[in-house]
């Protein structure tokens, strides 16, 4: 159920409610409260819930960057968690989804047939290979190649890049952000996990930084591409968080705003949510949100990359949970995503 309908249901049974208790219930305001209007005026669009899509729950969709298809050689896409044939984390859904991590509530055989699922849609041969990180909120980048395809464990860092063709770079998320990365001269690509702790890190500044020393890489010829994660609209954080940004980034104050959460029933009854709390009611306050998406794009111009060469997929994880796996909108209890590039042999 769309969450406007989910809303206005929910009204509809208190005011039954009341109704029947022999109390009216209150006029609600056709313009909303004078919170709600301060909230507008400080919240940008990007911080506003995302309408969830309509998916096709059985098909295994990737999401792609638009343009990049003007490089045959260059192979890319971001997962979902539609197809596939896991049934951990919604046994009563009628068709399997495709988990590609390797959690503990998933087994091992329904990973890699999700994985083969995905590469099959991804429309990579078989010749091409997956090589993963162990992630660690880092800034540590690594250069791998074929010789790492065959690891009995993967190397820990949360950044990945190769010129070699049939090597597959891949990253991992559920609600972090994944950053992808090709040198469309020089015919190199990389791969970046980016949770606020690796952003403070710049590991996609430090990446680009990486990709021009070892491979001589230019700005000027590195096409990017912002993926799948969790946005402004959703991503609370603390005030440490805030604290850490501000002490590594001038622009540090665009990456944040105070959002008020909304609670309809709330603002219609106030006298039901009375306490002895001064000043005599708990209000909802307003929380601290990160754009988490705008931080690393903000990185990418700082590497020097042109604002025109940046992809921003946009789509919000936990708006859009029946789309992607989130860890914050499912509690910890999900799967996870590849965001993957390579280099076609």
């Amino acid at each position: 159920m769309p969450p406007s309908r989910a809303v206005s249901s929910d009204l509809s049974i208190t005011d039954d409610l009341l109704r029947n208790a022999g109390r009216a219930p209150a006029r609600r305001s056709r313009n909303g409260s004078e919170r709600d209007r301060s909230a507008q005026r400080i919240a940008p669009a990007e911080f506003h819930p995302q309408s969830a899509k309509r998916v096709a729950k059985s098909r295994v969709e990737v999401v792609r960057a638009g343009g990049w298809d003007a490089w045959p050689w260059l192979l890319h896409g971001f997962s979902t968690r539609t197809g596939g044939v896991t049934t951990a984390y919604r046994p009563a859904q009628r068709s399997g989804e495709l988990n590609l991590g390797f959690t503990a509530s998933d087994t091992r055989e329904n990973v890699l047939e999700n994985r083969r699922l995905f590469l099959e849609a991804l429309g990579a041969p078989a010749s091409m290979k997956l090589v993963t990180l162990k992630q660690i909120h880092s800034s540590s980048v690594r250069r791998v190649g074929r010789r790492d395809v065959a690891a009995s464990e993967p190397c820990r860092g949360d950044g990945l890049m190769t010129s070699e063709p049939g090597v597959l770079l891949a990253i991992q998320t559920a609600d972090c952000i994944p950053v992808l990365i090709a040198d469309v001269k020089k015919k190199v690509v990389a791969a970046f996990h980016a949770g606020w702790r690796g952003t403070v890190n710049r590991i996609v500044e430090n990446g680009v930084g990486k990709m021009r020393v070892a491979f001589r890489s230019r700005p000027e010829d590195l096409i990017a591409a912002i993926g799948p994660g969790i946005g402004g609209c959703c991503y609370a954080v603390g005030e440490e968080v805030r604290s850490e940004f501000a002490s590594q980034f001038s622009y540090a104050q665009d990456l944040f705003r105070e959002v008020s959460d909304s609670d309809p029933i709330r603002e219609k009854y106030p006298m039901l949510f009375l306490t002895q709390r001064p000043p005599g009611h708990s209000n909802i306050g307003p929380s601290l949100h990160l754009d988490l998406m705008e931080a690393n794009r903000r990185q990418l111009l700082d590497a020097s990359l042109r604002a025109e060469a940046i992809t921003v997929i946009g789509d919000c994880t936990r708006c859009q949970n029946n789309r992607y796996f989130s860890y914050r909108g499912e509690q910890g209890f999900t799967g996870r995503m590849l965001s993957v590039i390579g280099i076609r042999s």
